[in-house]
């Protein structure tokens, strides 16, 4: 059965309000420190408002990341349709990853670690959820390996990517010196650039 887009007597527009709230309380606070009452407030709602609409907080934070994280994904394959060159498409999704994180209002991808306050086939559908996001990063880093521009596109590689620009969100500030441009092109510099620096390393021996 498809999932429901929409509950009854919950506008569009406020749905996307209380997600969108309720993953950055989650994000900021912690699932377990996160009260309803928080997240009501958040959103100018009564406490128990919230609930007339999700059964449990557990149900909102599961809807706030697979609906997060399925935005994030449509987000990423508008920007990279039509990107043949790998190496362009990777600093086009950091930047649109980076963006998402640094200037929107969506959290969902720093929620994963949350998953683990949910039963276990609510993390099988956010699992899915996930995947489906890795999918065009993974593909354009076995693109990049095939080339012969990376040293390796082992999935470890591309969580240890996503571990760095999420961590990001940590110490980034809008004021600070780098813009998310710089930051976008240091992180994609920083992993393309190895294999080039150890082959001359190799080649000076």
């Amino acid at each position: 059965m498809p999932r429901k887009k929409t509950e009854p007597g919950l506008e569009p527009n406020r749905r996307a309000e209380l997600l969108r709230a309720a993953a950055r309380l989650f994000v900021e606070k912690g699932f377990a420190a996160t009260t309803t009452r928080d997240i009501a407030e958040a959103v100018g709602m009564r406490s128990g408002s919230p609930f007339y609409h999700f059964r449990s907080k557990q149900e909102l934070l599961k809807a706030a990341m697979i609906e997060g994280l399925d935005a994030g994904h449509a987000r990423l394959l508008a920007a990279i349709d039509g990107i043949a060159d790998p190496e362009a498409r990777l600093r086009t999704l950091v930047r649109v990853h980076l963006g998402t994180l640094l200037e929107g209002d969506c959290r969902s991808p720093l929620l994963v670690g949350e998953a683990r306050a949910l039963d276990e086939p609510a993390r099988a559908e956010i699992a899915a959820a996930f995947d489906r996001y890795q999918a065009p990063w993974q593909q354009t880093l076995d693109d990049l390996a095939a080339a012969g521009r990376l040293a390796s596109a082992a999935p470890p590689v591309r969580l240890l990517l996503f571990g760095m620009l999420n961590w990001s969100s940590h110490w980034y500030r809008p004021d600070g010196a780098l813009s998310v441009d710089e930051l976008a092109d240091a992180a994609v510099t920083m992993l393309l650039d190895t294999p080039r620096a150890a082959a001359g390393k190799g080649a000076k021996r």
